[in-house]
């Protein structure tokens, strides 16, 4: 392991970020779900999806699907194959259905009814066909195809949670086990869908902030970005209610918080603004990077450690030698390296982090 990344020299692409989670399951709880099944023609969906009726959260994993994947699917259903149905979920005393399994394919009928895809904006034609319908739009299409098209049913799966009813922990194991994609969503894509509000809106906007971008590269497609900046958020103020793992700790952490507003935001805001600018000014774009990957675990205890130190003011004194120390020390390394959310993990790193710059000036 690499362990002097107090360099300026590292250069901001594609950073792989590692976290360790393979020790990371959410606690198995017993619940109460209801169900029913629905048969939605495609027309009728491309509607409730355009009216907000059926909501696919903006927070979840982006539209992946290339222009043949989704022309295929579109061809299923005018030449009348099968296709998977879809799982939705009714919040308690909602009226529309959030989407847990069939983003892609929604998302692909709704750009081809518009004509456009709406994250590039080029037109939708289908193509990669061997059928008749290669390069037809939806507007395009004969008229007894259209009909055929905006009849075709699409089952839907509805599900509800009746029991417990007290906090968010089934929906992310519903989300995190009926997501059937071949590319499931990420605990954070996950969260971010159940758990939408302020404090989600602001672990996005902190995203973009300039000087976290230089320390982590490009944006993670699957949000890992955004998690770290909850296990900072969540680590320094509640790291005495970590119990067994990170993954349960996070889901409590944002549920508690979903709707936080006014100062609680701002103080979020300008704590993680003025660590991030420290960090990066003191120790250089490699703080995070023990190796060329960003890693999760050493990120959340550097930024709870120079956190902490900066509650008492600003640091004017040089700290890279005391990095480097901490990136010696065995019993922090090994607590960075392997099975990261164990509670003794958590502890060590960062009562080890928080001793190391407790001190400087």
């Amino acid at each position: 392991m690499v362990v002097d990344a107090v360099t300026d020299d590292v250069i901001v692409e594609d950073v792989p970020i590692v976290s360790d989670d393979s020790d990371d399951s959410v606690d198995v709880e017993q619940y109460w779900i209801s169900g029913y099944g629905a048969d939605f023609d495609v027309e009728g969906l491309v509607r409730r999806l355009c009216r907000g009726d059926i909501e696919i959260p903006e927070f979840q994993r982006t539209y992946v699907w290339n222009q043949n994947r989704a022309s295929r699917f579109v061809e299923s259903l005018l030449i009348g194959l099968p296709v998977p149905g879809i799982f939705l979920y009714r919040a308690k005393d909602a009226q529309t259905l959030r989407v847990i399994d069939g983003q892609q394919r929604l998302q692909s009928l709704k750009y081809f009814y518009k004509g456009k895809f709406a994250d590039t904006g080029r037109e939708f034609r289908l193509q990669g066909l061997k059928s008749r319908f290669n390069g037809l739009t939806y507007r395009g299409l004969p008229a007894e195809d259209k009909r055929r098209l905006n009849d075709s049913i699409i089952h839907a799966s509805i599900i509800q949670q009746n029991a417990p009813d007290d906090d968010g922990s089934s929906q992310f194991a519903i989300f995190e086990r009926l997501n059937t994609t071949s590319t499931q969503l990420s605990p954070q894509e996950i969260r971010a869908a159940i758990y939408g509000g302020t404090l989600n809106n602001l672990l996005l906007e902190l995203n973009e902030c300039k000087d976290w971008r230089t320390l982590v590269g490009k944006p993670n497609l699957r949000k890992k970005d955004q998690q770290m900046i909850l296990r900072f958020f969540a680590l320094y103020h509640d790291l005495a209610e970590y119990k067994r793992n990170m993954k349960s700790f996070l889901n409590e952490y944002m549920n508690v918080n979903q709707n936080l507003q006014g100062e609680s935001i701002d103080e979020l805001r300008m704590l993680f603004r003025t660590t991030v600018k420290t960090i990066l000014k003191k120790l250089g774009m490699g703080a995070f990077r023990p190796d060329r990957a960003v890693n999760a675990a050493l990120t959340e205890a550097l930024m709870v450690a120079i956190a902490r130190r900066l509650e008492r003011g600003p640091i004017a004194a040089s700290i890279r030698n005391e990095y480097k120390a901490l990136m010696k020390d065995e019993e922090f390394l090994a607590s960075i390296s392997a099975g990261t959310s164990q509670l003794n993990n958590v502890r060590t790193r960062i009562d080890l982090a928080t001793e190391a710059f407790a001190g400087v000036e």
